[in-house]
């Protein structure tokens, strides 16, 4: 269990959902975000997801991390919601990542490294689900490989091999940005 949340009342659901929503929301969120590619339909489910982790937080038996246990149900409910009728015939637009800086880097510096997050958040984007989960959990989330077993209920060997392939696909999709430009 994690140790913080060992030092809080695990009696009080409120307190102990509290504490995973301000160690774990911006990271639900941006994962959200990897699936549907729509702030405001991602924030949307990142509530939901925590309205179900506190629900379910009854049932959370200890057997894998915290942060495990919600992001497969994070993972669940973004695949869930992709199936779903409301997302198949409805259109929502709105493709933007929200980026934060330190005051102290320069403004060439922010827009260099702003324009180069863009140029892989929509290479990354365009990767089908099962290729832009593999990566953005591992590089970006810095999941372990056997940690990915879990959330993903994947052969690591699956993984392996996504995770190759998604490396390709993504090498293709910026030198086509970057042959646009």
């Amino acid at each position: 269990m994690d140790l913080l949340l060992e030092k809080i009342d695990c009696n009080d659901s409120e307190e102990v959902m509290d504490y995973l929503m301000e160690k774990y929301g911006q990271d639900i969120l941006f994962l959200a975000f990897s699936y549907v590619k729509n702030n405001e339909v991602a924030q949307d489910l990142t509530q939901e997801i925590f309205i179900k982790c506190f629900r379910a937080l009854h049932t959370y038996k200890g057997a894998s991390s915290v942060k495990t246990w919600i992001w497969r149900i994070a993972i669940n409910h973004c695949k869930d919601y992709l199936k779903s009728w409301h997302y198949r015939n409805v259109m929502v637009s709105n493709n933007h990542w929200e980026n934060s800086r330190t005051s102290n880097e320069s403004v060439e510096t922010v827009v260099i490294h702003k324009e180069e997050d863009e140029m892989l958040s929509r290479a990354v984007l365009q990767l089908p689900v099962n290729y832009r989960e593999v990566l953005y959990l591992y590089y970006f989330e810095n999941h372990s490989l056997k940690e990915l077993e879990v959330i993903l209920k994947v052969n690591i060997n699956t993984i392996k091999t996504r995770l190759r392939k998604a490396k390709q696909l993504l090498k293709k999709v910026l030198e086509e940005i970057d042959d646009g430009r």
